[in-house]
């Protein structure tokens, strides 16, 4: 699978920066470097004034008969319209939201689960997120088969395993859009031709994906979808998109006082209603990167030109470390594979961590071990040495930060 990356204009980084008091900020008179965007985001003041906001203003809980409570379900409604726009959903009804992905996956897997016969069977990947593999390997326990898609020694899923393992007792195929650990994009596209064929249904964890490229669900077939938006610029909510009708046929765990049907049928308990305002802001702060007559078109537009800006930045690190003596990057190259701008890479003769307590003595933010895709490490034979050091571009990130970067590794390597 390749992804297009358009030549569209350039962003106005300094502009970006700006909206970001985080980037502001210096550690040893020293200004720091974030390239920990994969495991979470900064958030720009936008973000920050919507939470301050709501909690000044508006701070209720939902379906009341007076004003407070009101703002609230309005700034509920209004941020599974915002989600909507960005995933391509037909309507905000297709947007169920939680404390995070892992808990609506557990609780889409519990569901899910009591439709399920012994035998039939569900397919996982190697490369996934522990996040999209054990609420399904809990399956078991009930007698279903979950089998395991190989990852390949080159980074890549193994497509081939793929067409073998998926059959007609095939209930639900769950993967990732990309892997968090080591920057690969998956071929979703040919895999939902699959499940078509079987008619089975297919879940994506976008929780990698979903802050460097636009995504349409209906253009991708998809029946379930799930993201969390402290990695677009947000905070710490988890976002579940149903395919319309798809949610309200699942017996979802509910209590008797909650909700019923979709999208609130797998909310559970009281939501994080700043947090929500919180999403929200951060879905219109990507959107005013692009422009359009629509929610969904500045979004596309805005997506267009992130991944264009990470793509060359990525691949500067990517080409930059490759080049120095004695370390090794994981995955195949930008120029061939299509990739989320993640690099991820070993060091001779010093452990992960070591890497990053030296990085982090010249204030720069990177990631150390396995990022919970502990399998995809495992396989990679990886694991034992510590797993590997993650770097992340996001939409702030510089040219000459990574220059920075790629000059402080050379010194590390032997």
């Amino acid at each position: 699978m390749t992804h297009k990356i358009m030549n569209s204009p350039s962003i106005d980084s300094a502009s970006i920066r700006n909206q970001f008091p985080s980037l502001q900020r210096k550690h040893n008179n020293l200004p720091l470097v974030f390239l920990d965007g994969p495991a979470g985001t900064q958030v720009p003041q936008s973000v920050i004034d919507a939470i301050t906001h709501y909690y000044k203003n508006s701070n209720a809980n939902s379906h009341g008969t007076f004003i407070t409570t009101h703002e609230t379900d309005l700034v509920i409604h209004h941020m599974r319209v915002c989600m909507a726009a960005l995933l391509g959903a037909d309507s905000e009804d297709c947007i169920s939201i939680g404390q995070n992905m892992t808990t609506l996956n557990f609780s889409l897997s519990r569901a899910i689960c009591r439709m399920l016969k012994a035998g039939d069977e569900v397919l996982i990947t190697q490369l996934d997120h522990e996040a999209n593999r054990g609420p399904w390997l809990t399956l078991r326990e009930a007698g279903v088969i979950v089998r395991e898609v190989n990852l390949l020694p080159n980074g890549l899923l193994d497509y081939d395993d793929f067409a073998k393992k998926i059959n007609e007792n095939t209930r639900l195929v769950c993967m990732g859009m990309s892997a968090n650990s080591i920057g690969t994009v998956n071929d979703f596209k040919l895999i939902r031709a699959l499940t078509y064929r079987y008619n089975a249904w297919l879940l994506l964890d976008a929780v990698h994906y979903a802050p460097h490229f636009s995504i349409d669900v209906r253009d991708i077939g998809c029946d379930f979808l799930l993201c969390s938006a402290y990695k677009f610029y947000g905070p710490h909510v988890g976002i579940l998109y149903s395919k319309p009708g798809l949610l309200d046929q699942l017996p979802t765990d509910r209590l008797r006082t909650a909700g019923q049907v979709a999208p609130e049928n797998i909310e559970t308990g009281t939501l994080n209603h700043a947090a929500i305002a919180g999403v929200a802001a951060a879905v219109v702060f990507i959107a005013g990167i692009g422009n359009g007559n629509t929610l969904r078109d500045k979004l596309v537009d805005a997506y267009a030109k992130i991944s264009a800006h990470e793509y060359l930045l990525a691949s500067r690190l990517y080409n930059g470390l490759r080049k120095i003596q004695g370390v090794t990057v994981i995955g195949q190259d930008f120029a061939t594979t299509a990739r989320t701008p993640t690099v991820s890479f070993t060091v001779e003769g010093k452990t992960p961590t070591q890497v990053c307590e030296q990085l982090a003595s010249q204030n720069i933010c990177a990631w150390d071990g396995h990022f919970y895709a502990i399998h995809a490490i495992e396989v990679l034979g990886l694991l034992e040495n510590g797993g590997v050091t993650r770097m992340g571009i996001s939409v702030y990130n510089t040219p000459e930060e990574v220059d920075f970067v790629l000059a402080e590794i050379e010194k590390i390597a032997p």
